[in-house]
């Protein structure tokens, strides 16, 4: 149903019945008056439109307290946004941030004795130019008293943005994954990153930059490399309740990611494809696939991983 459909009856009758003059009726002033006095601006914005209709002689008063109305609108949003800027650049380093916590796990026995528990944590911290993020996950399991998977990861990435595409990035991050090799790895990157897409629904930057990397292998010894990095970051609200996210350094609010560093070593990519379903404001469940690839992995460890699971997301 319309807007103008839940007007009162009485309004659109006042307006109608209004004989033409060369002063706006009292009737239909206060109706206008009544509609802005309401707060809701689609409702002020349908009872002016159908005064102009029905009072054609008083089109030139009408449009001047549209155009009133219209002012007084612009500076209330000037102000609120004028305090929310104070607020943000006044609060301290602990203040407003915001997260979500991921927790998955799964314990079978019998045949097979199985344990498994797949942990992640996001905080964000928006500014009024500066964004924050901090992100670390840990996935574990045993299959028959052995461990089969220990991985983890942390990263922090500040953002400054530049104007309404272009921003600037650094990150740091931590790798440990003894699987495929190595029990540290430490990547810093920086470089610029653009705002291809920027919606409600659909949001889509991607970033480069140059990056250094030092590896410390299980077997002894360490590699430091140069090398650079390219990443995606998608977000897609399907609907209210679905959205696809991808995000450039892996694990992310409620879904996918892609990073990709090149190095003349080793070239690794990651990409973490997730689905998620809101089941309330604050809760949601989580399918994902994770892969991790290296083009030249520690003797004895295959380039590929992958990694499906099942997880609940908890907002704060």
């Amino acid at each position: 149903m319309s807007t103008r459909a839940l007007i009162p009856a009485a309004l659109v009758l006042a307006c109608v019945g209004t004989p033409a003059s060369a002063e706006l009726s009292p009737q239909v002033r206060n109706m206008i008056d009544a509609a802005i006095a309401s707060g809701n601006e689609q409702t002020a914005a349908a009872v002016i439109a159908i005064a102009k209709q029905t009072n054609p002689d008083d089109l030139a008063e009408i449009e001047t307290v549209e155009a009133s109305y219209k002012a007084t609108l612009a500076a209330a949003r000037a102000t609120k946004v004028e305090a929310e800027q104070a607020a943000i650049r006044s609060a301290g380093p602990l203040d407003r941030w915001k997260g979500r916590g991921e927790i998955g796990a799964f314990r079978s026995a019998g045949n097979t004795d199985n344990l498994g528990v797949s942990l992640a944590l996001t905080l964000d911290r928006k500014g009024v130019d500066w964004t924050h993020r901090l992100r670390g996950t840990v996935d574990y399991q045993q299959s028959n008293g052995q461990t089969t998977r220990e991985q983890f990861f942390a990263s922090y990435e500040p953002r400054f943005q530049i104007n309404d595409g272009l921003f600037s990035y650094g990150l740091a991050q931590f790798e440990r994954d003894q699987f495929q090799g190595f029990n540290g790895r430490y990547s810093l990157s920086g470089g610029l990153g653009y705002h291809v897409i920027n919606s409600n629904a659909v949001n889509l930057s991607v970033k480069a930059g140059p990056a250094y990397r030092r590896t410390e292998y299980v077997l002894g010894g360490n590699e430091d490399s140069l090398a650079a990095l390219a990443g995606l970051d998608f977000d897609w609200k399907i609907t209210d309740r679905l959205k696809l996210t991808q995000d450039a350094n892996a694990v992310a609010e409620s879904g996918t990611g892609a990073a990709v560093f090149i190095s003349s070593s080793n070239t690794s990519v990651n990409l973490v494809t997730g689905l998620d379903a809101k089941v309330s404001d604050r809760l949601s469940t989580r399918f994902s696939y994770s892969l991790d690839y290296n083009s030249d992995p520690a003797p004895g460890a295959v380039s590929t991983d992958t990694l499906s699971r099942f997880t609940l997301v908890y907002g704060f």
